[in-house]
């Protein structure tokens, strides 16, 4: 894993660590989380404590100052064990990358200090088009108060910060973008969706009624919401969640080459994977998870390396 994402000894450590708490907490949980649909409470808990939640965040409040790559070999990491928990885990450092860009110090440092964030992007009313919420922002004597019907919201309930789109207060443009603790009066949040897969990662609806915010809570200015979707949200959201993906291809990969190397026939004793075909099948699994890596690793490197290519291979991801 280290020399497939190109990682150097400090953010190997980083990755070691999120293996132990893969293999140590996320495996035995993870069939409880998705059967039940439960919120996996424990493995965030310890990725908190093995100084993951707060991988993005910067050094200078307290963070571990680790970029991109190392969040998607993390993500690839936790996603082979249990996938609502990389799922959560990638929408807590999407947010935390738009905080750390346009919050204030204050935020950043309750980030930095392991409280989960999300994002709240997606509503009924533009269903997929996230990045036209038909929600509002009206300003008034004691603040600007929200007003939405919020859908498939990761962590809902269970996250202690919303990063929250609606349309702009009074400025041309497409979206803002607020910092909404969970704990804000006038926040609802529905019963979780009952999905297929990903069952423990509480995405929910959310209605925000009368929810009202201090104008300071702005992440990125009135009006500009779309230009911080685009360009914070969705390469930290696109290149994730396709690590997560891989992450999924791997653990597969890795659970069907241990049934058909131990399963065996009972009328001949010959194993599963003594058959040319089976191994043939195996055989394409892993080159297509390698090949599904080898693009996602060389498009945090258009990134990283300024190329011309870097937003084609993000959307290629």
């Amino acid at each position: 894993m280290t020399q497939r994402y190109g990682l150097g000894d400090e953010a190997t450590r980083y990755l070691e660590a999120a293996r132990r708490v893969a293999l140590d907490v996320l495996r035995p949980n993870a069939g409880r989380t998705d059967a039940e649909a439960r919120f996996p409470k424990e493995n965030i808990d310890a990725l908190r404590s093995a100084g993951l939640l707060n991988l993005v965040s910067a050094t200078d409040v307290g963070g571990q100052g680790q970029g991109m790559r190392v969040a998607m070999a993390v993500a690839d990491q936790l996603a082979r064990e249990c996938p609502s928990t990389a799922m959560i885990y990638i929408m807590h450092n999407c947010s935390t990358a738009v905080v750390e860009s346009f919050g204030s110090e204050s935020m950043r440092r309750e980030l930095a200090s392991g409280k989960l964030a999300t994002l709240a992007f997606s509503e009924f009313g533009s269903r997929s088009h996230f990045w036209a919420p038909v929600s509002t922002a009206t300003r008034h004597a004691n603040g600007v108060e929200l007003n939405a019907k919020k859908q498939l919201i990761t962590a809902a309930g269970h996250c202690d910060v919303y990063v929250w789109s609606s349309k702009p207060v009074e400025k041309e443009g497409a979206s803002s973008i607020w910092w909404v603790p969970a704990q804000t009066p006038g926040l609802k949040v529905g019963d979780p969706y009952a999905g297929l897969g990903f069952r423990g990662n509480s995405s929910s609806p959310i209605l925000a009624e009368g929810v009202t915010i201090a104008e300071s809570q702005s992440l990125g200015g009135d009006g500009n919401g779309f230009d911080v979707m685009m360009g914070t949200v969705l390469p930290w959201f696109n290149l994730q969640n396709a690590a997560v993906s891989t992450g999924l291809m791997e653990g597969a990969l890795e659970r069907t080459v241990a049934h058909v190397s131990g399963g065996t026939y009972d009328y001949s004793g010959a194993r599963i994977a003594d058959f040319p075909q089976v191994r043939g099948y195996v055989a394409r699994m892993r080159t297509k998870t390698d090949m599904v890596r080898a693009l996602l690793v060389d498009a945090i490197s258009a990134i990283e390396g300024g190329r011309e290519d870097a937003t084609l291979r993000v959307l290629q991801s």
